[in-house]
C-alpha cells in the first residue's frame, strides 16, 4: 500500500511539466552596445511653432512656449505628433504636464507610424498613430510596446514615487543599444534592456495624446535632444 508522502510526491513530480509550461523561463536581455554617429544637439521645440513636427493641428498647438495636446471629442485610437526626423540613439530632455484627465500620456520612440490599425483612417484619425516602445507619464509610469508586445515588464514603482500628477515633471530618456534609461525630477527611475532587439528600428520621436473618450490636456516644453550621446549615463540625475 502507498503510503500518503509517496503519493503526493508523484502529484508534484507529474505537475512539473505543467508548472513549467505556465512559466516559461524569462529572456535574458542581449547587451547591444551604443551605435555610432554624429552627436548634436538638436532643439526639437522652438517655443514658438511646430516646425519639424507633424499631426492633427486641431489637437496639436503651441501656448506660451508649450506645445499643448488637447482633445475635447472622444479619441478612438492614441494619436501623436511625431518629429519629421527618425532616430535610434538619443537623449531627450523636456518637462511634461498633465492638466486634464488622468490618463497617462508618453513619448515613443524605436518604431514606426502605423495609420492602418484602422480600416477607415480618415474616420478613425488614425493618420498619426505609431507602433513602438512608449515611456509612459504620469498616470501608470512605466513602459508599453505599442501594437507589439503591450505591457513591458517596467517596474513604475519608481517613478511613482518622485514623480508629479498634475504637476511639471522634468524627464531625460536616454536610449542606446537597446538599452533605456529614464530619469524622473531628478532620480534615476528606469534601466531596462529590450530582450528583442531586433524589434528596434530608426523612428521618429513622438508625444501621446492617448485615446479616450473625455476631454484631455497635456503640456509639454523643452524637448532638447542630443543623437548619440557622448556620455553614457543619465545626466539629469541628482
Amino acid at each position: 500500500m502507498r503510503t500518503l508522502p509517496f503519493i503526493v510526491l508523484a502529484l508534484c513530480l507529474g505537475s512539473a511539466p505543467a508548472l513549467a509550461q505556465n512559466n516559461p523561463p524569462k529572456k535574458t536581455a542581449p547587451v547591444v552596445p551604443p551605435r555610432h554617429g554624429k552627436s548634436e544637439t538638436i532643439h526639437l521645440f522652438d517655443g514658438k511653432t511646430l516646425k519639424g513636427w507633424e499631426g492633427y493641428e486641431d489637437l496639436w498647438s503651441v501656448h506660451d512656449g508649450m506645445i499643448v495636446a488637447k482633445n475635447t471629442a472622444p479619441l478612438k485610437f492614441s494619436t501623436y505628433l511625431l518629429t519629421k526626423d527618425k532616430y535610434t540613439d538619443f537623449r531627450l530632455t523636456f518637462a511634461a504636464k498633465l492638466v486634464t484627465s488622468e490618463m497617462h500620456s508618453g513619448v515613443c520612440f524605436w518604431g514606426l507610424v502605423k495609420p492602418e490599425v484602422s480600416k477607415d483612417p480618415e474616420k478613425d484619425r488614425s493618420k498619426y498613430t505609431y507602433a513602438g516602445h512608449l515611456v509612459m507619464f504620469p498616470s501608470g509610469w512605466g513602459m508599453y510596446d505599442l501594437f507589439g508586445r503591450n505591457g513591458l515588464p517596467v517596474d513604475g514603482g519608481p517613478a511613482k514615487k518622485v514623480g508629479k500628477q498634475h504637476e511639471w515633471n522634468d524627464i531625460e530618456i536616454l536610449a542606446q543599444g537597446n538599452r533605456v534609461r529614464v530619469a524622473v525630477n531628478g532620480s534615476a527611475v528606469v534601466d531596462w534592456r529590450d530582450p528583442e532587439p531586433g524589434r528596434i528600428k530608426a523612428g521618429p520621436i513622438g508625444l501621446q495624446l492617448h485615446s479616450n473618450s473625455v476631454p484631455q490636456e497635456i503640456h509639454f516644453k523643452g524637448l532638447v535632444l542630443e543623437t548619440f550621446p557622448k556620455e553614457d549615463k543619465l545626466l539629469t540625475v541628482k
